[in-house]
């Protein structure tokens, strides 16, 4: 989805450990990618991996979101499945595209990680944690669907917006595969984190025991959408 443009600035908002800046670069001939994030540790990773690269990347923390650039300092503007409202941050790829500059996010939608979530339910009934349902309901109502996702950029003053979704399994052979995958540390546990550690380990030592003799599979349905200043 990736609009071919020379000498390109790219910001990359919630950067964490920079993944997929060099893939990102890798279509975009001569350009220049600058990365944004909260976590001082994730920033640090991203820069470690970026010397061994040696591709013109460069990364900063913020503690409150912004970044130094003036309005219309870049090309392209993208974040992967953001951690902060999403209104808030549309409008800040709108402020910093230049015109014609094209915005991309990707996140999940409604219906994923149900597996995780279907094992905590099953936890708050064991335990009589009846706040847990309704928290759940309220976490799967805060991911978008298609439609919503594209209203929201429309909202945010984009063009030509399409979202695209792509359904996948990610597949575990075990819940220590699934605890210690980089890609579940980054977007999948933090969904669930503040639900606590008693409550999670109830869904480790659940998959162990449901799974022992087959992969744990993750249901995800990804939005990939883009937009036009």
């Amino acid at each position: 989805m990736v609009t071919p443009s020379v000498d390109a600035r790219i910001a990359h908002l919630g950067c964490r450990t920079g993944y997929p800046d060099p893939q990102v670069l890798a279509r975009l001939p001569d350009a220049h990618l600058y990365g944004w994030d909260r976590s001082v540790p994730a920033v640090e990773l991203a820069r470690v991996k970026q010397q061994a690269l040696g591709v013109p990347m460069e990364y900063a923390t913020t503690e409150d979101g912004s970044n130094p650039f003036p309005e219309g300092a870049f090309s392209h503007v993208f974040s992967i499945h953001p951690t902060v409202p999403r209104k808030p941050l549309l409008h800040e790829f709108y402020r910093l595209l230049a015109p014609a500059g094209q915005a991309l996010i990707a996140l999940p939608l409604r219906g994923s990680f149900l597996e995780i979530a279907d094992l905590l339910r099953e936890y708050a009934l064991r335990h009589d944690v009846h706040e847990l349902p309704p928290a759940l309901d309220r976490l799967a109502l805060e991911r978008p669907t298609p439609e919503i996702l594209a209203a929201e950029l429309e909202a945010a003053g984009f063009g030509f917006v399409d979202v695209e979704v792509r359904p996948q399994k990610l597949v575990f052979r075990s819940a220590r595969d699934l605890f210690e995958d980089p890609i579940s540390r980054l977007f999948v546990l933090p969904e669930f984190a503040h639900f606590g550690d008693v409550a999670l380990r109830y869904v480790r030592e659940a998959i162990d025991k449901y799974f022992s003799e087959s992969d744990f599979e993750l249901s995800l349905f990804v939005a990939c959408a883009s937009g036009r200043r």
